[in-house]
């Protein structure tokens, strides 16, 4: 399975890579077992994302720039409300990253 890298963007995938940094500059990893992690942490993502997210979300805000460079668009919303079944949240600036799935299979 083919995945995007662009999990690793997220805070989540920031902690991560920095604790792998950290490890690896201490001895306590080898850097190839820090790149097998990271791999990893891209497959579970994916999968997660695909297979264990079952709620929508509606996002409305005001546009502030978008692009679509090599298959991948960006968007960046200002002032956006996120709603769901149960809840509402406002975001003053939130980038988002958007990909063809069926890239995937490539």
């Amino acid at each position: 399975m083919a995945t995007f890298e662009l999990y690793r963007r997220s805070t989540i995938g920031m902690c991560l890579t920095e604790t792998l940094d950290e490890m690896v500059s201490n001895g306590i990893l080898s850097p190839e077992h820090a790149i097998q992690v990271l791999v990893q942490f891209d497959k579970s993502m994916t999968d997660a994302l695909e297979n264990q997210v079952k709620s929508k979300v509606t996002i409305k805000g005001h546009l502030h720039t978008y692009r679509f460079c090599d298959n991948v668009w960006t968007f960046i919303l200002q002032d956006a409300l996120f709603k769901n079944e149960d809840s509402q949240e406002n975001v003053g600036r939130v980038k988002i990253v958007a990909c063809d799935s069926k890239l995937l299979t490539q």
